[in-house]
C-alpha cells in the first residue's frame, strides 16, 4: 500500500518553483478557503502554480486559524477610558442590568413596613444589651453587699413579755452577749439621782435608755473585753471580776480601770412587748 501511494503521489502534484514575489504574495493573504477561494485560486494560478493543484478538492482540508487581535476588550470600547469596569457600571447604571429575583425579595428604597422593621430590630437590641449591662452591674454591686446568714445575724428580735421586774436576760447578737434589764422605779429614781460630775464617763440615763423600763447594754468590759456579772458590784449594776470594774444601774463605769461605760446597741421597740435589736 505505501508503494502505491509513493507511485500516485508525483502524479498528483506537479514540479514547481514560485519566485520570491508569489512567496510573499501567498503569505500576505490569509487561509484559503470560505468565499476568497476564486480569487485566492486566480492569484495562485497567475504567481505560477499548476491549476491541478489549485484546483484539487481534496487539499481543501478544513485548518484552524488564528485571530490576529486580542479577544479582550479595547479601552476604546469601554464607557469611560481608563476606569474599570466595576467602576465604570457603578457610575453609569443602566436598566439592562438584570437580577436574579428567584431566591431574594426585593423591596423599593424606603417602604415602610420594611423601615418599620428595621427599627424594631434596632430598638430590641439595643434594650437587651442595656439589660444586660443592667444585671451586671446589679450582680457587682449584690456581690459586695452582706450574703443572707450575715444579714440574718444583724438582727434580733427578743420578746420581753416573760422578763420579770428586777432580772437581767443575756442574749447572743453578733457574737456578743446583750445584757436587758428590766428595771423597777426604784432602778430608774437611782440612775437618776447620781451627779453626772462625778462620773469618768458622764451620761445621764435619759440617753442610755429609751424607755425608763427597759436598759439594753453590750456585755463587754470596756477595759480588756471580759464579760461582767449582772446584779453584782457595788452600784447593784454589773461587777467585771477580771480587774475590778464597777458599773451602776445605766451601766455607767463607776470603779475600777475600764475607760468608759458599756456600750448601749441600736434598737427599737416593735411592740409593747416586743424588742429589736441592730
Amino acid at each position: 500500500m505505501l508503494r502505491v501511494a509513493t507511485r500516485r503521489l508525483p502524479s498528483l502534484v506537479t514540479p514547481w518553483r514560485p519566485s520570491h514575489a508569489a512567496a510573499s504574495a501567498v503569505a500576505s493573504r490569509g487561509p484559503v478557503g470560505g468565499s476568497d477561494s476564486s480569487s485566492a485560486s486566480d492569484e495562485l494560478r497567475s504567481a505560477g502554480f499548476s491549476g491541478s493543484f489549485v484546483c484539487r478538492p481534496e487539499l481543501n482540508l478544513p485548518h484552524r486559524g488564528f485571530a490576529s487581535e486580542s479577544l479582550t476588550p479595547r479601552k476604546e470600547d469601554s464607557v469611560a477610558p481608563g476606569v474599570p469596569p466595576t467602576v465604570a457600571a457603578v457610575k453609569n447604571p443602566t436598566s439592562k442590568i438584570t437580577y436574579d429575583e428567584y431566591n431574594h425579595e426585593r423591596f423599593p428604597p424606603g417602604d415602610p413596613s420594611k423601615r418599620a422593621f428595621a427599627y424594631f430590630c434596632l430598638t430590641g437590641g439595643r434594650f437587651v444589651y442595656a439589660s444586660l449591662i443592667r444585671l451586671l452591674v446589679l450582680k457587682f454591686v449584690l456581690s459586695m453587699s452582706a450574703s443572707k446568714d450575715v444579714l440574718a445575724m444583724a438582727s434580733l428580735e427578743v420578746d420581753l413579755s416573760s422578763i420579770e421586774p428586777g432580772s437581767t436576760v443575756t442574749v447572743k447578737w453578733r457574737g456578743k452577749p446583750v445584757f436587758i434589764r428590766r428595771r423597777t422605779e426604784e432602778d430608774i429614781k437611782l440612775a437618776n439621782s447620781v451627779d453626772l460630775s462625778s462620773l469618768r464617763d458622764p451620761q445621764p440615763d435619759s440617753d442610755r435608755a429609751k424607755n425608763p423600763e427597759w436598759l439594753v447594754l453590750i456585755g463587754v468590759c470596756t477595759h480588756l473585753g471580759c464579760i461582767p456579772l449582772p446584779n453584782a458590784g457595788d452600784f447593784g449594776g454589773w461587777f467585771c471580776p477580771c480587774h475590778g470594774s464597777h458599773y451602776d444601774i445605766s451601766g455607767r463605769i463607776r470603779k475600777g480601770p475600764a475607760p468608759y461605760n458599756l456600750e448601749v446597741p441600736t434598737y427599737s421597740f416593735l411592740e409593747e412587748n416586743k424588742l429589736m435589736i441592730g
